[in-house]
């Protein structure tokens, strides 16, 4: 039975923050984009079939602790000196439930003071664009997980209704020309017709290549490895280089840091 998502968000909140405090049950150094420092956390407003953290989301009192952006960040933080590493997430659920958890993670990229990527689905900065100004001005690059390529697809991999899909194309809306982003699907599920069919989705405006000026691009996630098609030519051709050294786990061992630093070379509209 579909549910509404937003009323999802709303209970998860509730459930997974206290206070200024949120749910956390684990901090590791991961691989992903050449090696970042990752506050693993709980909560999320849809039930992805695929999600490599479904039941913990699916029963978020069962797991973590409440840490204050503080503690996550001073966790983060020896993370990030042991390993040398300045770029930092937060995965394994939905970074953005509402207001409070939105609030949560702009302190605690306040504190980090490195790069740091947010993962989201954007539903509920499509729902409430008041949340995208949170993160303005602040050194962050927002990755969008786009669910879907019509409402139909939507429901069937989230579980959500198919009429909230609407909020994940507002969000490109909202965050366009405010933050850096790119869109992310996964490409096993999609495939050539529903790249196809999300482009003629997604907002003009976000499509202008003039005004865009190289500051979208596509995240195609497969089973093996992901690369990033971008609209500018030049940096694409480097994107799919550094995708193969990840396919492959070299990019840690032959270029430390170095993709961490293609990163925002890639998000940068000067």
């Amino acid at each position: 039975m579909v549910f509404d998502p937003v009323q999802r968000a709303m209970e998860m909140e509730s459930l997974v923050m206290n206070g200024e405090k949120r749910k956390y049950y684990r901090f590791r150094y991961s691989l992903y984009y050449g090696g970042i420092v990752t506050a693993d956390t709980v909560g999320c407003e849809f039930l992805c079939a695929y999600c490599w953290n479904y039941f913990r989301n699916l029963r978020p009192k069962r797991a973590g602790d409440f840490l204050s952006p503080e503690e996550v960040a001073e966790r983060l933080l020896e993370i990030s000196k042991k390993r040398k590493c300045d770029l930092f997430r937060i995965s394994g659920a939905e970074p953005i439930l509402g207001r409070r958890s939105a609030e949560h993670v702009r302190r605690v990229v306040e504190l980090v003071n490195g790069t740091f990527i947010l993962e989201t689905n954007g539903l509920m900065f499509g729902f409430d664009p008041s949340l995208v100004d949170l993160f303005v001005n602040l050194n962050v690059l927002i990755r969008v997980s786009v669910k879907g390529w019509d409402e139909e697809s939507f429901e069937k991999i989230t579980g959500a209704s198919g009429e909230y899909f609407r909020y994940q194309l507002k969000a490109l809306e909202h965050l366009h020309e405010k933050v850096h982003f790119w869109v992310a699907i996964v490409y096993d599920l999609f495939r050539e017709k529903g790249l196809k069919e999300l482009k003629k989705k997604t907002p003009h405006s976000v499509q202008d290549r003039e005004r865009v000026s190289g500051n979208v691009s596509v995240e195609i996630l497969c089973s093996s490895f992901f690369h990033r098609i971008s609209y500018n030519d030049f940096r694409w051709k480097y994107v799919l280089f550094f995708s193969y050294l990840l396919s492959r786990n070299k990019c840690k061992q032959n270029f430390p840091g170095l993709f961490s630093h293609f990163i925002k070379i890639l998000t940068n509209s000067s």
